[in-house]
This record gives structure tokens, C-alpha cells and sequence, in this order.
């Protein structure tokens, strides 16, 4: 079972960062982290569970993905997403993006399209990336959600202005050709650039057919 938890973070070092540097701070100097960072994953374990049970919600993370994986003891997958999904109510965006990706897998949970993109839009709206692509493809596809493409349209640019490649690529996608958005070259240039500093061929070569068609002379080409 624990196969199925392939891409759920196996430590809390993501959400740590995501979190803040309070947060680093309170993480690094915690009994949890010093254990676990030293490799005793039992005390670490332990730890985390007693910060957990009074409420600290980045030690509900970090306990849900140690149980999830089976670090420290045993691994208690009904117990990992349980406190997992304490740190999810509790605002953690990390926590609230990994159990979607539990509900879209049926991983530990009942399968739930509609219970994924609801996650994945709360940790958008906080900011995260990976949430933001995948809530926008939620309702670009209509899958767990209904086909938006307007709202779709908005969490792609989100997240292309937190500089997700792909996102800057399907909002620039979404400007060239007036899908769930003003028909707009210019803009759709400007993501394709972007998207094509970051290495993307295909915004590349969108970028150059846009250009050429605006009548602008791109620098270097």
C-alpha cells in the first residue's frame, strides 16, 4: 500500500520551505527535526507526535509522512493520512496539496476528483504552484470540476507568475488563441519568452510565429 504514496514528499524540508522562514527557524530548532536530522527516526517520530497532539501543524506534516513511509516504526497509513489531513484543516498548503494527490489516486482514501481539486484549490490560493497547475488542469479537462476554461485560464497564470514553465507556455496557449481569455498576441508573447527562457523549444519556436506576426523583431533571432 505504502507504493501509492510514490509522490507524497517524504519529509518535511518542502513544506518547510514553503512555509516560511519562521517556520524554518521553529522546524530546525525542534526535537523532531535534531532527531531526524541525525538520522534517529524513531525519536524523530516520536517527537513529531507529541508537537502534533498539541496542535503544531507543520509536526502534523512531518508525522503523517513518516508514518505514510514507514520511518521511525511501522508504517500506519490510516494514521499518516489522519494527521495529514489535521495539518490540511489547519492551513498547511503542503499538507492540503499532498491529500488531493491522495483523492486523485484513491491512495489511502476513497477516489475523489471533486475532493482533489477542492484541496488543490485551497493550497492555490495560497500560493502554491504545483497546486495551482493542477487545480487549472482540473478545470481546463472538467475533471472533478466543472470545464472552466476561464477559471482555468486564471490558476495557469498564477502559477506562470511563480515561474512554472508549462503553466507560462498554456497561459501564453490561452492568450494567442482567446481561450478563457481576451485574444491577446502581446501577452501571449510575453509568457511564450518566458516559458522559452526557461528552456522550452516549443515556446521557442511559438514565440518566434507570434513576433513574426505582431511585426516585432525579437532580440537575437
Amino acid at each position: 500500500m505504502t507504493s501509492g504514496f510514490a509522490r507524497f514528499s517524504r519529509h518535511a524540508l518542502v513544506a518547510v520551505l514553503l512555509t516560511g522562514m519562521a517556520a524554518s527557524i521553529a522546524a530546525a530548532a525542534s526535537a523532531g527535526w535534531l532527531a531526524y536530522q541525525r538520522g534517529d527516526f524513531a525519536a524523530a517520530r516520536a517527537a513529531y507526535e507529541r508537537d502534533a497532539r498539541s496542535g503544531d501543524r507543520l509536526a502534523q506534516f512531518n508525522l503523517a509522512t513518516m508514518l505514510l513511509h514507514g520511518e521511525g516504526g511501522p508504517a500506519d497509513p490510516a494514521a499518516g493520512i489522519d494527521w495529514l489531513r489535521k495539518a490540511a484543516e489547519a492551513g498547511m498548503a503542503q499538507a492540503q496539496y499532498s491529500l488531493g494527490l491522495l483523492y486523485e489516486g484513491g491512495t489511502g482514501v476513497t477516489r475523489s476528483l471533486s475532493a482533489a481539486t477542492d484541496w488543490w484549490e485551497k493550497a492555490a490560493e495560497q500560493g502554491h504552484v504545483d497546486a495551482q497547475v493542477q487545480v487549472g488542469t482540473q478545470y481546463f479537462l472538467g475533471r472533478g470540476a466543472p470545464k472552466d476554461w476561464t477559471r482555468a485560464a486564471k490558476w495557469y497564470e498564477a502559477a506562470a507568475e511563480n515561474g512554472d514553465a508549462g503553466a507560462q507556455y498554456l497561459i501564453a496557449s490561452f492568450y494567442e488563441h482567446g481561450d478563457g481569455v481576451a485574444p491577446d498576441l502581446k501577452r501571449a508573447l510575453v509568457w511564450y519568452l518566458q516559458a522559452a527562457r526557461q528552456g522550452d523549444a516549443g515556446a521557442a519556436l511559438q514565440a518566434d510565429d507570434v513576433a513574426r506576426r505582431l511585426g516585432v523583431a525579437l532580440p537575437g533571432r
